[in-house]
């Protein structure tokens, strides 16, 4: 019996199961075991929390993106409704100084026209002046003459201003 193999290691599969339970390694193992499932547990726990928290992150980076986006799309909108109202403020300021300056430029113009109708009428009158002095001191001399010069002088003046 001791010679044949099988029966030594049933000896010794024996002593090893006896020492095993003598010194309560199935516990051992048991509570080795319980502890690495209970760490699992807690790194599971943990995890769900982080993702979580992670998802809670997400919806508010989201949000914020949301509103971000609508933010700028109504600072946008308000941008172009001043672009668009400054531009027609200064469009009509720039009509309304077009108009003063062509209603000063008429003006001037009028002034112009007028002074040069004075100048053409004073010079027109100083020849027909000269001219009738003229004809007049020809043909008319003596005191008579020189009255009636005077009184058509006279006469002309008033007409022509």
């Amino acid at each position: 019996m001791f010679k044949d193999p099988e029966t030594w290691v049933a000896i010794s599969f024996l002593l090893f199961a006896g020492l095993i339970l003598y010194f309560r390694m199935p516990g051992m193992v048991l509570k080795a075991l319980d502890g690495r499932a209970s760490a699992i547990a807690r790194e599971l726990d943990e995890a769900r929390k982080l993702r979580a928290e992670a998802e809670a992150l997400l919806a508010d980076y989201k949000q914020r993106t949301a509103n971000a986006k609508a933010e700028a799309a109504a600072i946008l909108a308000q941008a172009e409704q001043e672009a668009a109202a400054y531009a027609k403020e200064a469009r009509a300021t720039f009509d309304e100084i077009i108009a003063r300056r062509l209603s000063a430029a008429e003006q001037k113009i009028k002034l112009e026209e007028e002074k040069a109708r004075k100048q053409i009428r004073a010079q027109a009158a100083g020849l027909a002046v000269a001219a009738a002095e003229q004809l007049i001191g020809q043909k008319v001399t003596g005191k008579a003459g020189e009255a009636m010069v005077t009184a058509s002088l006279d006469r002309l003046k008033k007409r022509l201003h």
